[in-house]
């Protein structure tokens, strides 16, 4: 036994050293230290809420990271292997189209076309035809990178995110690890057909939604645990102040619902050994250089916050279990029910807004 024992150490310590001396995948990674995870309690205390939800299009989709519903009511999801689906009020689902690349943020224009940001292929617009044009794939001389959430002002213009510019969305755990500001969040204008950068080196922007008003738009910034409020409109137009940071979760998709209240998603709760690695280059620099199948992983957990425009949590939905929704990144309000898709799992959540 103790011969067994020894041989699994020095395998172990073989393994460690192996990669010690693997080539580092990125630069040497920024060093910040996170404030201390919030303990889930208080505003943010566990609950099962999200177990009342009803699961739509179950083991029929993969990974349907947003959501979108159409004045038929019919629902959008973008999936893992490049699909748009729909799921029609019958529950019946249907492949819509593939898009090549990966859809992520959908959002419907005021002409019924479903304006996606693909991860690969940039910012798309789908007619209800399903005829595909690609709206932007560079933004002032520099390729989109991975094209993330978007939200439309009442006026057409699209605002949208390119998480990063250097990693692209299979390998999103390198941008993570290496702790550099490669985001952009950015404005097009389909009157003009033209696009322009409104802030530069972001740290992984991820969702967006416009404020009720469209004084103001949010940003996530994942990887900061925080959400960016960049102003449109008056004195501080065209400025960023943080909104809400210290989030006891990775924030990804964001949406507004036109009445004062954002829903926020956070696919995983905060990680200990990602935390530690922030301030420690060196343990990023090892992680990195893990196969994939053993580096840190979303923890199995549903969880969503709702704000209102003062940066007030006022509501907080989860599932504890993951059984039922887990790894959420989209939550869209609709004729009162938020829809929830997920990055990994193999359905849509519907939760009814009159339980709360």
């Amino acid at each position: 036994m103790q011969k067994i024992l020894f041989l699994i150490i020095l395998v172990f310590i073989v393994m460690v050293i192996g990669v010690i001396f693997l080539p580092t995948p990125f630069s040497m990674p920024a060093s910040w230290t996170p404030d201390s995870a919030p303990e889930l309690s208080g505003l943010y205390a566990k609950n099962k809420k999200l177990l009342s939800s009803e699961l739509l299009g179950t083991g029929e989709i993969y990974g349907p990271e947003d959501v979108a519903v159409d004045k038929a009511g019919i629902v959008y999801g973008g999936t893992q292997d490049g699909k748009i689906i729909r799921i029609h009020p019958d529950k019946t689902v249907e492949d819509w189209i593939t898009t090549g690349g990966r859809p992520l943020g959908l959002h419907f224009d005021s002409n019924g076309n479903l304006i996606v940001c693909d991860a690969y292929l940039g910012l798309l617009s789908i007619s209800p035809n399903a005829e595909m044009t690609v709206l932007v794939d560079e933004v002032e001389g520099v390729p989109l990178g991975f094209t993330d959430d978007l939200d439309i002002a009442v006026d057409g213009k699209i605002f949208f995110t390119d998480a990063s510019f250097k990693w692209n969305q299979a390998n999103y755990m390198m941008d993570l690890l290496e702790g550099r500001p490669y985001g952009r969040f950015i404005v097009y204008d389909p009157s003009t057909n033209e696009a322009e950068v409104l802030l530069k080196d972001l740290y992984f922007p991820n969702g967006v939604a416009l404020s009720s008003s469209e004084e103001f738009v949010l940003i996530n910034e994942t990887w900061r645990y925080r959400i960016l409020r960049y102003w449109l409109t008056g004195q501080n137009a065209g400025q960023k102040e943080i909104f809400i940071e210290n989030l006891p979760g990775f924030p990804d998709g964001v949406s507004g619902n036109d009445q004062g209240v954002f829903w926020l998603a956070m696919p995983t709760p905060r990680i200990p050994i990602i935390d530690a690695a922030q301030s420690r280059p060196w343990l990023s620099m090892f992680l990195g250089k893990l196969p994939k199948s053993i580096q840190p992983a979303p923890v199995e957990y549903g969880f969503i916050l709702g704000l209102n425009e003062s940066a007030e949590v006022i509501h907080n939905l989860q599932d504890p279990t993951g059984e039922i929704l887990k790894e959420i990144t989209s939550v869209e309000e609709y004729a009162g029910d938020l829809y929830i898709g997920s990055l990994h799992n193999d359905r849509i959540g519907r939760y009814p807004l009159p339980t709360l």
